[in-house]
């Protein structure tokens, strides 16, 4: 596990976005293709606009990149609540990817369960049985969360299943996520986890007791690969 603490969120998001551009050009040379999970959220926002502009559009090759969601509010594509949405505004809209190689977190007409098995297939369908992504990028509530994977919920337990969908109650929608097993196979994470109210759920999951149902943070490894770009206030 690699930490970086930052004094200045203009030089965290400028460096998870070189990351990112870095990450892309490794696996293009290697496999020819680059398949990221991302995370919604302000901080992801403010990396993807960065991402957008020709100091770092330029430097990846679009056409050869597949996306898909850590998580998603069970939303319309169009909804203001819509990680998708955010995505495209801040960065697909932008830049010349090829839109039949993003997959959104989302369906009309069909149920959040049922679509949370068809997605799965649509990752193995780019990733194989492995289901190894190159790339994944996490956050991190006040509360220990990362993906939809809340404190106290049953798709904490999960083993099997890649994407799981479960109605949350405190907050009275759907949610579909990665579980941990296959986030823990990517090649690359890296957790973006700053600010004063972070603290004490950053502290229990770096040096706490292990309590995944308390801290979800936990499930995931914090292997070599793994950085966590983090700040003074939250890491403390």
């Amino acid at each position: 596990m690699n930490i970086t603490v930052f004094d200045d969120l203009d030089n965290l998001y400028k460096k998870a976005a070189d990351t990112f551009v870095d990450l892309s050009q490794k696996s293009i040379q290697k496999n020819n293709r680059f398949v990221v999970a991302l995370s919604g959220g302000s901080s992801p926002k403010a990396i993807f606009n960065l991402l957008a502009t020709q100091e770092y559009a330029g430097k990846i090759e679009w056409n050869k990149l597949y996306f898909f969601w850590v998580d998603e509010r069970w939303v319309a594509l169009d909804d203001e609540k819509s990680n998708a949405k955010m995505t495209f505004e801040a960065l697909f809209d932008k830049v010349p990817v090829n839109k039949d190689q993003i997959f959104p977190m989302y369906q009309d007409g069909i149920l959040p369960e049922e679509y949370a098995t068809q997605y799965e297939q649509q990752i193995r369908n780019v990733l194989g049985d492995e289901g190894v992504f190159d790339f994944i990028l996490l956050g991190m509530g006040d509360d220990g969360h990362t993906a939809s994977l809340f404190p106290g919920e049953a798709v904490l337990d999960e083993k099997e299943k890649w994407v799981a969908a479960y109605y949350l109650k405190p907050q009275e929608m759907f949610r579909i996520t990665l579980t941990a097993p296959v986030i823990n196979k990517a090649e690359n994470i890296l957790l973006v986890a700053f600010g004063e109210s972070k603290k004490h759920a950053l502290n229990e999951v770096l040096n706490g007791e292990y309590n995944p149902q308390l801290y979800p943070l936990q499930l995931i490894d914090k292997k070599e690969s793994f950085q966590l770009f983090t700040d003074e206030k939250a890491k403390g």
